[in-house]
């Protein structure tokens, strides 16, 4: 059973900083992609950026440029270096992995960055 498990979340000032990293652990085969996702209060869970073994990255357009993706695929780690963060940037953010054997999805359980002015 692959365990996905995200730390470094917390509450930070609007323009501070956070870095956010999420681990993988229990795959018998290699993970494809890794990946960040958000869900504000009220709204549908969004895009913040992907990472696929090979190091292409996606990020959410509106990101780009503040986020910052990583990876390091010998650990199953995925980091992601949030700068200049936004009240709008408050929300539980999740980590998802996909295996490459099968595609399947696995999940964190979450952590919460609050941005307060």
């Amino acid at each position: 059973q692959v365990q996905v498990v995200e730390s470094g979340g917390g509450s930070v000032q609007a323009g501070g900083s956070l870095r956010l990293s999420c681990a993988a652990s229990g795959s018998r085969s290699s993970i494809a992609i890794m990946g960040w996702y958000r869900q504000a209060p009220g709204k549908q869970r969004e895009l913040v950026a992907t990472i696929t073994s090979g190091g292409t990255i996606n990020y959410a357009y509106s990101l780009k440029g503040r986020f910052t993706i990583s990876r390091d695929n010998a650990k199953n780690t995925v980091y992601l270096q949030m700068n200049s963060l936004k009240l709008e940037d408050t929300a539980v953010y999740y980590c998802k992995t996909i295996i490459a054997s099968n595609w399947s999805e696995y999940w964190g359980q979450g952590t919460q960055v609050t941005v307060s002015s």
